[in-house]
């Protein structure tokens, strides 16, 4: 079971690439996603949104490859999301904050990624949403080739230093 972040904030002071919860797999799975060159973000819908368990790998996972040098930047990804009926586009959405925050590259399709089906196999009589799903993998592959193939060759923007402010005066 993953955990919920707690805020301690020892990511961001230790810097070594883990979050202080220890309990779960959380570390390792960031340590076998961080040597992608692309990432695909699939969720289903649990109440218009991202399970809560899911939620809580995301947030934690993307705050800790934040705090260390942002390690996701300029990865090539997608956030996809299988649903029963709606909440789709919500869900579609919220996946993707983690991925502009990150400033990923972000592949597209040719409307949202969502794909209609509640059980194994019905998601792929969804016609539109499979055109959709294919549209995906096709441009996500083309984006990949076109980072290697301009590897050295094109610079890269300059990280900025992120800075944050709050309202309170």
């Amino acid at each position: 079971m993953i955990h919920g972040c707690i805020a301690c904030g020892k990511c961001s002071i230790k810097i070594d690439e883990k979050c202080s919860i220890k309990s779960d797999e959380l570390n390792d799975r960031i340590q076998i996603v961080k040597p992608a060159d692309g990432i695909i973000l699939g969720s289903p819908v649990y109440y218009s949104g991202i399970p809560g368990t899911m939620k809580s790998f995301l947030d934690r996972m993307f705050f800790v490859v934040g705090s260390n040098g942002n390690l996701f930047r300029h990865k090539v990804a997608a956030a996809v999301v299988a649903v029963r009926r709606t909440g789709g586009s919500v869900t579609f959405d919220s996946l993707n904050h983690y991925l502009t925050y990150s400033e990923m590259i972000i592949a597209t399709s040719r409307y949202w990624n969502v794909i209609h089906g509640r059980t194994p196999g019905e998601a792929i009589k969804d016609d539109e949403g499979a055109q959709i799903m294919s549209a995906l993998g096709k441009n996500m592959a083309w984006l990949l080739k076109m980072k290697e193939a301009t590897a050295g060759k094109i610079e890269p923007p300059q990280k900025e230093e992120k800075i944050f402010t709050h309202f309170i005066r």
